[in-house]
């Protein structure tokens, strides 16, 4: 009777420990998330301060700056937890903004404005930031996604609602497409 009582403590203390495993792999998810969301928001943030910039020296590109304005209103409408749709969104607004900053090869005066020039550095070093946060973001999801896919973890995943997670990836071809230019 004591050795079962044993084996049982055991038993629970593993599947405590299975269960906390998992819990800290979805907050880590989350947390990851989060991360690339404030990262996703300060661009979102930039975008009309450049699209503001680039107006005044090319009026006439006004359909591609109408484009990067209403796709970054179509990337900020996305909800939170929708990770594929964000990422399909957040794609087409990267590929404007190089559209936006090719624009701007053409326009001297705006290349070497001192105030786009500004909001080009902080809008590069920010799709970086988002860089990085994707990856660590799915890393994240990685790990989450292994632990409740794993023997004998999945036992305890799927009675106690842990799933996996969706990664922060480009689904779409064209979406990862150079863009072209023409003037």
């Amino acid at each position: 009777m004591i050795i079962g009582l044993i084996i049982l403590a055991v038993l629970a203390l593993y599947l405590i420990i299975l269960y906390n495993g998992l819990v800290k792999a979805r907050q880590v998810k989350e947390e990851a998330w989060s991360g690339i969301d404030v990262q996703l928001k300060r661009r979102a943030d930039l975008i009309p301060n450049l699209v503001e910039t680039v107006k005044g020296y090319a009026a006439h590109e006004r359909g591609t700056l109408e484009e990067v304005v209403s796709l970054r209103n179509k990337a900020q409408a996305v909800p939170t937890g929708d990770v594929a749709g964000r990422a399909q969104a957040e794609g087409l607004l990267s590929q404007a903004l190089g559209r936006l900053f090719a624009l701007a090869e053409a326009y001297p005066d705006l290349k070497a404005n001192q105030n786009y020039s500004e909001l080009q550095a902080s809008l590069e070093k920010t799709e970086n930031e988002i860089q990085m946060a994707r990856r660590y973001y799915n890393g994240a999801a990685r790990d989450l996604n292994v632990r409740v896919e794993s023997f004998p973890a999945n036992l305890v995943a799927g009675p106690f609602g842990f799933s996996k997670a969706a990664y922060f990836e480009i689904t779409n071809e064209a979406d990862r497409a150079v863009p072209t230019v023409k003037f």
